[in-house]
């Protein structure tokens, strides 16, 4: 059994090209998947966590963080167009590592990616939840406050301390509620959305995206004219004597969270398979969003903290829910903006947090299928509906799975999570960058990144950076989840491996056909386990 064998570029590629009603349907162009990247991008970390990390870590200079991790990004950004043109299959990460690292690498990379897309769709959720609720307050409706929040908080030293509401000690505190419901709502109706299909996703995204740009370029007009730049001083606050809580420790500490915010540029990837011309357009959809996405955070966030002062946002945890996972309508109430302007705020940011939550589940449901045709998962994911064309069963699955999530953990243990597994999705992709240009100079690269080896490496640094910047309890999560997906690949995966029983040769079986769905299933399904 070979854990480091890698699956050829060319049987890739050969997947890819195929057609027929049991493939993914090839209807994305350059501009769906730039507003599919900025629908991803833009969504909690100017509506939700650009507040968090400046009232717990970085204060005003949180938009210093925002350049930081923009830098991070924009390298790890070009390894992934680079992957994206090379290997445009769905999959993202977990198909790039399983052509140039391994079965084994991969595997961990897939199982690594639920952290990223299903722990991201979720953190969105519960911000979307916070400005469903606060717009409802507009128009004098109030939902029960035990179904409007997680029935668990997560409370930092610093918390404690503080005597933050809820807040008793250390770690997860029970706040009273049962469910989260509107934030189980929005992933079910984003779940239904994606089973219709990718077209009509695309449509619906690109909507989104124009009335959520629309909203932003709003509250910048608005913070340009309610600065107070008293608020911006000292612009790195002291720090407290804990690593981390301002100064400059805290600037880095409030780029290892307010990362969540870029992580929507790689969700593009996975849906390379249903890209038109996946070779020219996935690098425009990947970079083109960075850029714009970049620029808009760095200008937002230093806009928030000037309206608002960084000692209020942190006050803001006392008060109730809504206001805390809605720092930026907040802001809009805080200065006095006119009502239709703060209304404005909390319906872009409902329908933008919605697009978000949309890509993000996309991704997810493009992964397990990716896995599913490797045999690595079993054949339920990889069925494809054959009216609609998509992963229907995967992407119901795991619309239940994020609903769960969404309606019973805190906003603050998600976040982490999320971070700390698109990094080392992030390393992985930057690492296969120059292993293949080292192991396959002659591959055909539509996009080539510019400065090999140096762009790899410095993606892989950074990316290592930021994650060391992230509390010891998030590795260890990560370590334990990992630790649950070594389990299932020796417990399941390797054995049914369509890789290692080609490998395998005679003492295994014919290899699978790689026809039709990939595998060996009637119609070009995978084959039922």
């Amino acid at each position: 059994m070979n854990l480091w064998a890698t699956k050829s570029i060319a049987t890739l590629r050969a997947e890819a090209d195929q057609a027929g009603e049991h493939q993914l349907k090839r209807a994305l162009t350059p501009l769906n998947l730039i507003t599919l990247g900025i629908g991803a991008i833009i969504g909690a970390g100017i509506f939700v966590l650009t507040g968090q990390a400046a009232a717990q870590y970085a204060g005003p200079a949180v938009w210093i963080s925002m350049i930081l991790v923009g830098i991070a990004c924009a390298f790890a950004g070009l390894c992934y167009a680079e992957m994206a043109s090379a290997v445009p299959v769905a999959g993202s990460a977990y198909t790039y590592s399983y052509a140039t690292m391994g079965e084994l690498v991969a595997w961990i990379i897939g199982w690594d990616l639920v952290l990223e897309y299903a722990a991201g769709a979720a953190t969105v959720g519960v911000g979307w939840s916070g400005h469903f609720v606060s717009l409802l307050g507009n128009f004098g409706l109030k939902l029960p406050a035990g179904l409007t929040a997680a029935p668990t908080t997560w409370c930092t030293a610093a918390n404690v301390q503080a005597a933050i509401a809820g807040c008793a000690h250390t770690g997860l505190n029970l706040t009273g509620a049962i469910i989260n419901l509107p934030a189980v709502f929005v992933v079910a109706v984003m779940s239904t959305i994606l089973v219709i299909g990718i077209k009509e996703s695309a449509k619906v995204n690109n909507f989104i995206v124009l009335l959520k740009l629309t909203i932003i370029f709003l509250i910048v007009a608005v913070g340009l004219t309610h600065i107070t730049s008293a608020n911006w001083k000292p612009l790195i606050p002291p720090n407290t004597g804990e690593w981390g809580t301002y100064g400059i420790s805290g600037i880095l500490r409030g780029a290892g969270l307010v990362f969540f915010a870029y992580i929507g540029f790689d969700a593009v990837s996975t849906a390379a398979q249903e890209a038109r011309n996946p070779q020219k357009d996935m690098p425009i959809g990947i970079l083109g969003s960075l850029f714009v996405c970049t620029l808009l955070y760095v200008i937002v966030s230093a806009l928030l903290t000037g309206m608002v002062n960084y000692k209020e946002l942190l006050a803001l945890q006392t008060s109730s829910p809504p206001d805390y996972a809605a720092p930026m309508a907040y802001a809009m109430k805080h200065v006095g903006a006119p009502e239709w302007v703060r209304i404005s705020v909390d319906v872009g940011a409902v329908l933008g947090l919605g697009s978000v939550i949309l890509v993000m589940l996309l991704g997810q449901s493009r992964v397990f299928y990716s896995m599913s045709r490797d045999g690595l998962l079993g054949g339920w994911a990889g069925r494809v509906h054959p009216k609609f064309r998509t992963p229907y069963l995967s992407t119901i699955y795991t619309g239940i799975a994020v609903g769960l999530a969404t309606g019973l953990l805190p906003l603050q243990l998600l976040g982490q999570l999320v971070n700390i597994g698109t990094l080392l999705a992030f390393v992985l992709v930057c690492a296969g960058v120059w292993i293949l240009r080292k192991k396959r100079p002659d591959l055909d690269r539509p996009f080539r990144t510019p400065w090999v080896p140096f762009v790899p490496i410095a993606g892989v640094v950074c990316c290592l950076g930021l994650m060391a910047t992230l509390p010891a309890d998030t590795w260890i999560r990560l370590i334990v989840w990992l630790l649950i997906g070594f389990t299932i690949y020796f417990g399941y995966s390797r054995k049914h491996s369509r890789l290692q029983r080609e490998l395998a040769g005679g003492a295994g079986g014919p290899p699978p056909s790689m026809g039709g769905g990939g595998g060996g299933g009637p119609r070009g399904q995978p084959p039922r386990r």
